[in-house]
């Protein structure tokens, strides 16, 4: 027993380690008891036992082991960290549980491994029981196999993998053990249970008894899919929806799709384990295939095709196997061995399936050439390989190599092929099969169907009929429009009986069944259309008995519903639309015509048409306009007329007047009739023979213009063409191309026959005249416009001299767009007439490289050449290289048949040699080059080891490389480089150069796409690898490319890609991801589909504006949406680089746009000493030059284009200066300059500096200053030294407001670098520092804030020996600001659209249109009337000036001053009368109030702002206003709801105008500036609505977007205005609670802006303000509760926490006041708070009480000699507050300010500490002056000290302006920066003082009327300002012009900055005037 207690007092731990088994069985049992216990899975607890779990569950004693298994159980479902243990606990349970005879035990051990999946631990757990399955035991086997089938069953096949299982399944099966078998079995039934048909290829080589047995319990198998029963961690959702399922219908009920979808469709090509066959090749097997003997070449054969009945291969290079196979099926004799060949070939296909899609090009062509042969099982055999063959490649890719063969002679050629295409189709879809693709096929189809021999034509019904079900009749019916109706029902209904491998989702006459009953409603020929097409068919119903007679190509002239009309495809296509209506109008004989002339001319007329006398023929051909102008459409024979035109003299018409008639009716009839092309026949001739008259040739232009309207202008133009360049006449033919090109910006480019006008251009170009070659080369620069760069391949041969002119015209079209199209389309009908446009478009850029004629160099790829480039001698293989370079020199473009080249070329890409690895580079970028997109086929063959090449050690040659794979990518877009495994395999390699230029590459490649094939995923595991490279470079790339990833990805699969990592990189990997995450670029904005509708078909007034909005917005706009004019270009023309692409409409789009997210600068490695080689090497020009030439430019472009982003580039050499503007900035961006300032060399630096002041002119100064302050940071001493330099002087230049993000801040930073241990830095931020002081005096030390003594003192002794008088803020401040108006918010989320637009001088909206005009929102704020600058005065300099005469006048600048003396016209207001609800207020007014309110939440703008003016009108008439009562708070709700709806809806809605939304704020701010105007109304709003409404306009005020609209800045200044009367007019408790309670949010809330809160603060500052005179209002319990509650929630300490010391102060500086005016009462209080103790409110209160109680202790006891009592003081201190406030509204009135002043001086002489400070604070400067010197005028006077010389008192006018008493000053504390006021009373003061000084008498003013006798009028309230009334006037101007009823405002809000007062009386303008001129003349003559 004595051992027994010994262990028993051990901590549990320590028993389980024990080695009496007692004593771990005890420790078990404790354990078990703990585990369940704890209840925090991360408790530290846990982790004592880590170690422990394995010998828990390994212990060797079965009593023990077994409460162990129990122990480790609940350990593994309860611990946080039991993930670490899975692998050893696993381990421990197969080993040593497994084994065991107890069930208990191997249960235990089953749920142990079960719970460990449960913990996302799966992949591990399966490891260990995978190993448990190669044990001897077979016990510990059957109880694996038995735990993975239970995981499978509960957990299913997406958490199991079940590829490790499969593969050793077969092997269970052979085991001896009859347990393990039967096991077996189960488990496979299982699988087959979630994977179905799958797993037979698998198990197909099993015991065949054993397969039979399965079989059986296969088919027993129920049908239902299976469902995952048991979750893990991470998927409890998916859990609890599964239990309310079983919950409620059990199993039968609850399953439904989503459970489907979850069950992964199993491929059992992915379950196969790959074979690699290349080693097992017979060794002679290449000589054997080539034995003469055909019996040795079938057993090579024979040899290949049993190795490829493997159904999956290991990839390799099967280059050389493929093309021995291809040589025997191309040109064997024996066709038994061709069909071996053959099926060898689909073995490959089939087993290595897209991997083997690289070969595919090479088969083809040879497989289809053999179907030649006859015998069904060679015919067959070349079926199987070549439809397998399909399956690994895309049609695209062989679709070259189809077409060539569809024109062979032989029909079983012809027959196979178009099968074979049949079955390919099917296979496709709509997307796969496009209309680029269909076009060819259905042409080569179109001539099979025609074919003489019958199978043939079967072949290509069958073919097209597969097309027309996949694309549907949309897509493929436009290229049907020649096909008769009997061809086209065959080709419906072969399209019926077509089987797709994808399902019936696609269109076409899917549903025909269905459809034959109802003929009745839809056109017979539409079929039933699918979905689109019945509706197009049914919206046009025609006659359907009559369809089918339409013969072949005529349309009836009423033809719309007829053939391809049905489905609307017609109109789409150019040539064969209704248009095509009189194509084949038969030629009528001269008799018909005249007949026919005869019946509508007058007789005289056709008498005198060939009359001798001119004026005759002149006379006729009147009348026959005249009859021509009256004819009806239907009734003009067009053609008689012609011909009675062509009659004679016809065309050789002597007179020109007769010829102008002529021409000019041609030009009506075809306009006004149905002009045939057979009437175009007659008359062009003769109008292509008179283009060039002087006279007549406007008129023959116009005539042939209307003849290209009504025959389309593909046809007239390529008649006229080939007719002007028949004939001799150069002026002719210079004319006829004018027309030409003037014709395709009309018309637009479609149809056109490209390769037609570039022969004739050629011929032109040849000419001697040079006015045709002029022409000829204008044409070519239209042309361009729409063909884009490849125009010029063409013209590559001519003579230096003219290309340099062509380059010349191309280079003025570069940047430009095509016009829109402003003719020809009227005509353009039917409802596929966008698709079919589109189309057009998109290809005519692929059809001009098509055009270009290609040399075929497959000849001359001789064996000996490719022998030659194999050579062992490396001389030997550069000259068969330099052979392959003349080739492609001489051939320029060459067709995609390149024979054996490419795998001779692949080899020398690792030639040991690396001269000849860079010389292969060129050949193979110049390939590119040359075959065009053709090249696409050689992607995987020769394109991925170019990729191999990258890996190089030397940089040149990876240079080289990656310049390569770019000029591939160019022609082939990037699908075929993702598709595939192959890119994977090359990041798999462990190469850092190649890593690291992969990733680069496919960084710079991947944001430019819109979507990627799948196979990326591929790529991501080995990228995490990239991104724990050793390698930093790796590193650092492989970051780079994580977001354009995840961007195709997204981060979800990015995320459980890392499931395979070890758990430390996972970590690290998913912090990445979340990083990346935040950084991922939004994919590429796809092609504005309306823009190529543009093209087709849109008016051009609808593309204007948008074209127009996109330019303004600056380039960034590209990033939310594409610049309408770009995505035209690459709809209309598909012009722009990379024309090749497939998606060549979307490729151009992102081309121009080329993706911004791109690193910007792009460095080179080496690229400097590179140049600098070249220099020296005369490679290139030297830099060395007065004025650069071309050749220098073009240098420079091309040496920047590997170092910039492509996008920067274009706009650094854009024709447009503005597009320089926009690189500078992106530049200065880049904080390039700093570097350079701290450059040792002083030349160096005068240019850095020089750069950065220039740069100021374009930039915006305040973003500069950021860029330099980030200088300062550098470690380069004199770098800091001169960055602080260069902010003193942008200080000195542009004012304070440059400094960024706040003057505080930056001036914080500068002041640091007093202390810096270098001398220079320490004198430089000095110097800044009193640049600054002289700009902005003592606010200096205040913004600095502490500084160590030392510092501070070093900073005074420099200021008092350098600083000069603080001067007022310099000029270029006003230049500046307009830049600096963006940056007022430091958190603009919206993207700065390029630097910042200036202000629009436009008259601003909100502002005068609610008469509030600016107020001058301290110094540094812009005003709304910039005064121009020869008209600023600098008043303090002339206050200043103490009288001397020197000064002399400066010229001044003569104005045109007539405008100004024409009286102003008030025009009469028209408001909008109210609406009749409001007129009687009866019954119904509250309901009608309601239903307004209700409507100014509308989303409509419209709605909204008639509901705001309907409110506006009835708050502005007093009689009326009182009906709101009551509906305050619900107004207030809808406005604020409005003002969310458009920061978060409209604001973001690209399609709204800006001024609309503009329009709705001025509405709402106007409307609640009304409300808030009467008192009673806005004392209701209650404290939550009005804290929702202080939200939202502080909101509405840090809105960058609003900045960067038009008028944003007075929108910005009116709700300043609102805040203030808010502030001012509100139920006082109300507000008060209300911006306590939102302070409280916003500093609680982590996503609120800084800025926010500090607004809510100032606006509590104003409330503080106006304290003394609300104080007795408040409900002052409510506010001390609000305050308890803030300081609950942010005690002192945690205040003191905040970033900002604002909050603390404000509560502080709050409660203070309150002190100060209640007293000791204050206390008496806090009844509404529960619990005091639980803030430091009462204990704050006492401690001020205290300390304010000794100051007025210790003052009373000195104020003895006062002769009051401190007791008669105390007393009167109550009153204090209301004698005053009574005594300053006297001040303020008109009539009694003289009285008021008088009472204030006793006042002041009886109490003379009384404090008057916070009355005069608030009010402007003006007003405290006034007050002062009339305090001083009375002293005077009382003390008879005799008058003041100055003047005699104070004038009218003077009293007139000196209304704004304190309590209705309107400054408001925000945004303002030095409190004050500045109104035009200040302005008035100085003037008087100046006229003083020049000797001028201020009595003079008092002739003229006071200015506010002009203005005022009897209603005004007295304490109103002085130019209330001119804003009222102002806005009511405004508002008359305006077409929205807005409603004018009172005046009372406004307080003007006192500019154009003179405008307030129409009458005394011009009077004020002279006034004005007069007194300019006496100080100028006072000077002299």
């Amino acid at each position: 027993m004595g051992d027994d207690s010994e262990w028993m007092k051990l901590p549990i731990d320590q028993k389980c380690e024990h080695k009496l088994w007692k004593a771990r069985l005890n420790g078990y049992e404790e354990a078990l008891k703990l585990f369940q216990k704890i209840d925090d899975e991360k408790s530290p607890e846990w982790s004592k036992y880590l170690g422990l779990i394995k010998k828990f569950v390994t212990d060797s004693n079965a009593v023990a082991q077994l409460k162990g298994l129990e122990a480790a159980l609940a350990y593994v479902e309860n611990a946080h960290v039991a993930g670490k243990t899975t692998g050893e606990v696993a381990s421990g349970v197969v080993n040593k549980v497994f084994n065991q005879p107890k069930a208990r035990a191997k249960e235990l051990g089953l749920d142990i491994c079960l719970m460990y999946i449960e913990i996302e631990k799966g992949e591990a757990v399966q490891e260990e029981l995978l190993k448990g399955l190669d044990n001897k035991n077979p016990k510990i086997i059957v109880a694996c196999i038995e735990t993975l089938r239970k995981a499978l069953s509960e957990f299913g096949s997406k958490i199991i993998s079940l590829k490790p299982i499969i593969k050793i399944l077969p092997k269970l099966f052979e085991s001896r053990e009859k347990a393990v078998r039967d096991e077996a079995k189960l488990l496979a039934v299982e699988i087959y249970r979630w994977i179905r048909d799958a797993l037979r290829p698998p198990l197909q080589n099993i015991n065949s008894v054993q397969l039979k047995e399965l079989e059986e319990e296969w088919v027993k198998v129920s049908s239902a899919a299976p469902k995952q029963s048991r979750f893990l961690r991470s998927q409890q959702e998916l859990k609890a929806k599964f239990e309310q399922q079983q919950a409620v219908g059990g199993d039968a009920d609850g399953g439904g799709d989503d459970e489907e979808e979850a069950v992964p469709q199993v491929d059992a090509y992915e379950l196969l384990e790959a074979v690699e066959i290349l080693s097992k090749l017979p060794k002679d097997f290449y000589e054997k295939i080539e034995a003469k003997k055909w019996q040795e070449r079938k057993e090579a054969l024979e040899a290949v095709e049993l190795l490829v009945k493997n159904p999956k291969l290991e990839s390799g290079d099967y280059a050389d196997l493929v093309k021995v196979l291809k040589k025997v099926v191309g040109k064997d004799t024996n066709v038994m061995l061709v069909a071996l060949a053959a099926k060898c070939l689909a073995g490959l296909a089939a087993g290595l399936r897209k991997k083997f899609g690289q070969y595919a090009g090479h088969v083809v062509p040879t497989i289809l050439e053999k179907f030649k042969e006859k015998k069904p099982q060679v015919v067959q055999a070349l079926q199987e390989a070549i439809d397998a063959i399909f399956l690994t490649t895309t049609l695209q890719n062989i679709s070259e190599d189809v077409l060539a063969v569809m024109d062979n002679k032989n029909p079983t050629i012809k027959q196979q092929t178009s099968l074979f295409i049949a079955r390919s189709f099917r296979h496709c879809t709509p997307s796969t099969l496009p209309k680029s693709l269909l076009k060819p096929f259905c042409a080569a189809l179109l001539k099979h169907i025609n074919d003489s021999a019958p199978e043939v034509r079967d072949a290509g019904f069958e073919a097209l009929g597969t097309a027309l079900k996949v694309a549907g009749e949309k897509a493929v019916n436009p290229f049907l429009a020649d096909v008769d109706k009997l061809k086209l029902d065959r080709i419906k209904e072969c399209a019926e009986k077509v089987e797709l491998v994808y399902g019936k989702k696609t269109g076409g006459a899917a549903e025909k069944k269905e459809g034959k009953p109802i003929t009745g409603k839809t056109p017979v020929l539409s079929g039933t259309g699918g979905d689109k097409e019945t509706k197009d068919a049914a919206t046009k119903p025609g006659p359907l008995k009559k369809a089918p007679a339409v013969k072949s190509g005529v349309q009836p002239k009423k033809g719309k519903p007829a053939a391809s009309a049905g489905t609307g495809g017609a109109g789409a296509k150019g040539k064969k639309g209704p248009e095509t209506k009189e194509i084949f109008e038969s030629e009528l004989s001269i008799e018909v015509c005249e007949e026919k002339a005869a019946a509508v001319l007058p007789a005289s007329c056709i008498q005198q048409l060939d009359s001798g006398n001119w004026k005759e023929r002149l006379a006729c051909m009147e009348e026959f306009q005249k009859a021509v102008e009256l004819m009806e459409r239907s009734e003009m024979p067009c053609q008689a007329l012609v011909r009675m035109l062509a009659k004679k003299p016809g065309w050789k018409e002597t007179n020109f007047q007769v010829m102008q008639m002529k021409l000019h009716i041609v030009a009506l009839i075809a306009q006004k009739g149905n002009f045939s092309k057979t009437s175009a026949q007659v008359v062009l001739d003769g109008l292509v023979d008179k283009v060039g008259d002087v006279k007549c040739g406007s008129n023959a232009k116009e005539a042939m213009t209307a003849i290209a309207e009504a025959c389309q202008l593909p046809w007239t133009a390529e008649q006229v063409v080939a007719m002007a360049f028949s004939q001799k006449n150069p002026k002719n033919q210079s004319e006829t191309l004018n027309w030409l090109s003037n014709a395709i910006k009309e018309f637009g480019f479609s149809g056109l026959n490209v390769k037609a006008f570039i022969s004739n251009v050629k011929t032109a170009l040849a000419a001697t005249n040079p006015a045709v070659r002029t022409s000829a080369i204008t044409l070519l620069g239209v042309m361009y416009l729409y063909v884009g760069p490849p125009l010029r391949m063409f013209f590559e041969d001519e003579k230096p001299a003219l290309l340099s002119q062509i380059d010349a015209e191309f280079e003025k079209m570069q940047g430009q767009t095509a016009p829109a199209p402003t003719r020809g389309i009227s005509r353009h009908s039917g409802a596929g007439e966008d698709d079919g446009e589109e189309e057009e478009q998109e290809d005519v850029g692929n059809d001009v490289v098509d055009l270009l004629p290609r040399t075929d160099i497959g000849d001359k790829i001789t064996a000996e050449l490719v022998s030659k480039i194999g050579d062992k001698n490396w001389k030997i293989r550069k000259e068969g290289l330099d052979e392959v370079t003349s080739i492609l020199n001489d051939a320029k473009f060459i067709q995609a048949n390149i024979g054996e080249l490419p795998a001779a070329l692949k080899s020398r890409l690792n030639d040991s040699n690396k001269i000849l690895v860079q010389q292969t580079l060129s050949i193979l970028q110049q390939l590119a080059t040359a075959m065009g997109p053709n090249i696409k086929q050689h992607v995987k063959n020769l394109g991925i080891p170019v990729i191999t090449v990258l890996g190089d050690s030397k940089n040149n040659v990876r240079a080289a490389a990656l310049a390569t794979v770019n000029a591939w990518a160019e022609q082939t877009g990037m699908k075929e480089w993702l598709e595939g495994e192959d890119l994977s395999e090359e990041l798999k390699k462990e190469n850092p150069f190649l890593r690291q230029e992969l990733l680069g590459w496919l960084a710079e490649k991947l944001p430019t796409l819109r979507s990627v094939p799948s196979d990326l995923l591929l790529c991501v595991p080995h990228l995490y690898s990239c991104l724990e490279d050793r390698n930093g470079d790796v590193r650092k790339k492989a970051q780079d490319a994580l977001p354009f990833f995840m961007m195709h990805l997204g981060f979800e699969k990015m995320a459980k890609a890392t499931g395979k990592l070890k758990p430390t990189s996972k970590d690290q990997v998913l912090a990445m991801l979340e990083k990346a995450k935040a950084n991922m670029p939004a994919k590429p904005a796809p092609p504005a589909k309306a823009s190529s509708r543009v093209v087709g078909g849109a008016a051009p007034a609808k593309f204007q504006p948008a074209s127009a909005l996109a330019e303004d917005s600056g380039s960034n706009t590209m990033e939310s949406k594409p610049d309408p004019k770009k995505a035209k270009a690459g709809g209309a023309s598909s012009k722009a680089k990379g024309v090749q692409g497939k998606k060549v409409l979307s490729k151009p789009n992102l081309k121009e746009d080329d993706d911004k997210s791109g690193p910007i600068f792009i460095i080179v490695p080496n690229g400097k000493e590179q140049r600098m080689k070249d220099e020296k090497g005369l490679k290139v020009l030297k830099w060395n030059f007065t004025t650069p030439r071309d050749e220098y430019i073009e240098q420079l472009k091309t040496q920047m284009s590997s170092c910039v982003a492509k996008w920067l580039q274009d706009e650094m050499f854009h024709a447009d200066f503005q597009h320089h503007n926009k690189a500078l900035a992106v530049m200065v961006e880049v904080r390039s300059f700093p570097t350079y300032v701290g450059e040792p060399k002083d030349v160096i630096r005068k240019d850095v500096r020089a750069i950065l002041n220039r740069m100021c002119l374009i930039y915006p100064a305040s973003k500069m200053f950021t860029f330099i302050m980030e200088g300062t940071k550098s470690k380069n001493s004199k770098q800091r030294a001169e960055c602080l330099e260069e902010l003193g002087c942008l200080v000195e230049s542009y004012g304070m407001n440059v400094c960024q993000p706040t003057p505080g801040k930056a001036l914080k930073e500068m002041a640091t670098h007093i202390g810096d241990r270098d001398n220079t830095v320490r004198n430089a931020a000095l110097n800044t520092i009193v640049t600054v002081y002289n700009v902005h005096g003592d606010q200096v030390f205040k913004l600095i804030g502490n500084l160590s003594e030392k510092d501070m003192s070093m900073l005074e002794e420099r200021i008092k020996r350098s600083a000069k008088r603080p001067s007022v803020t310099p000029m270029r401040q006003a230049e500046e600001k307009p830049q600096r108006t963006q940056n007022i918010s430091t958190n603009a989320s919206m993207l700065r659209k390029g630097p910042a637009e200036d202000m629009s001088s436009k008259l601003k909206y909100v502002m005068i249109h609610y008469g509030l005009q600016n107020r001058n929102m301290g110094s540094h704020s812009e005003t709304a009337h910039t005064v121009p600058r020869e008209f600023q005065l600098d008043l303090d300099e002339i206050e200043n000036d103490n009288g001397t005469v020197r000064c002399e006048m400066p010229a001044l600048v003569q104005h045109k001053l007539d405008d100004i003396f024409e009286p102003v016209l008030i025009p009469e207001p028209k408001i909008r009368a109210v609406s009749p609800h409001f007129d009687d207020m009866h019954s119904n007014t509250a309901s009608t109030i309601n239903f307004v309110i209700s409507q100014v939440a509308s989303g409509d703008i419209n709605t909204s702002i008639q509901a705001l003016a309907q409110i506006d009108e009835v708050l502005r008439q007093e009689d009326k206003a009182e009906a709101m009562s009551g509906h305050i708070d619900q107004f207030l709700i809808a406005t604020f709801m409005q003002l969310r709806l458009i920061y978060n809806t409209h604001m973001a809605d690209e399609k709204l105008d800006k001024d609309e939304i503009v329009k709705l704020y001025s509405c709402i701010i106007g409307s609640m500036i009304s409300l808030f105007r009467i008192e009673s109304l806005a004392r209701e709003a209650s404290t939550g609505v009005l804290k929702d409404l202080m939200h939202g306009l502080i909101t509405l005020m840090l809105d960058s977007r609003v900045e960067d609209l038009e008028e944003g800045e007075q929108v910005i200044r009116s709700v300043n205005l609102l805040v203030v009367k808010v502030l001012e007019k509100s139920d006082q408790t109300n507000i008060l609670s209300a911006l306590l309670v939102l302070l409280q949010d916003s500093l609680l809330a982590t996503a609120s802006s800084p800025k926010f809160s500090e607004l809510v603060m100032k606006c509590l500052w104003r409330m503080v303000r106006l304290l003394p005179e609300t104080i007795n209002s408040i409900n002052l319990d409510r506010i001390l509760l609000d305050i308890h509650i803030f300081m609950k929630v942010f005690p002192k300490e945690k205040l003191k926490q905040c970033k900002s010391e604002f909050p603390i102060r404000t509560l502080k500086t709050l409660l203070h006041t309150l002190c100060k005016l209640k007293g000791p009462k204050i206390l008496d209080h806090l009844t509404m708070i529960d619990n005091k103790n639980e803030s430091e409110l009462e204990a704050h209160l006492c401690r001020v009480m205290k300390h304010s109680m000794d100051q007025t202790g210790s003052k009373a006891d000195k104020d003895t000699e006062k002769g009051a009592s401190r007791t008669e003081e105390k007393a009167s201190k109550a009153k204090v507050n209301d004698i005053l406030a009574e005594i300053f509204k006297k001040i303020g009135s008109k009539e009694n300010t003289k009285e008021g002043l008088a009472e204030l001086y006793e006042y002041k002489k009886k109490y003379s500490d009384a404090d008057i400070e916070p009355f005069l604070k608030n009010s402007s400067q003006f007003f405290q002056s006034y007050v002062e010197r009339g305090l001083r005028l009375i002293e005077t006077e009382r003390e008879g000290k005799g008058r003041i010389a100055a003047s005699t008192g104070i004038s009218s006018q003077m009293e007139g302006t000196c209304v704004p008493a304190s309590t209705h000053t309107v400054s408001s504390s925000i945004g303002n920066t030095n409190g004050e006021e500045v109104g035009p009373s200040v302005y008035l003061e100085r003037l008087k003082i100046l006229r003083q000084r020049c000797g001028l008498d201020n009595a003079k003013q008092e002739d003229r009327p006071p200015l506010t006798s002009l203005l005022s009028k009897p209603a005004l309230p007295t304490v109103a300002s002085s130019t209330d009334m001119l804003h009222s006037k102002l806005s009511q101007l405004r508002e008359s012009r305006e077409q929205y009823q807005h409603l004018d405002l009172d005046s009372n809000q406004t307080h003007s900055s006192g500019i154009g007062t003179t405008l307030a009386s129409p009458s005394s303008a011009a009077a004020n005037i002279d006034d004005l001129k007069k007194r300019l003349e006496r100080i100028k003559s006072s000077r002299k």
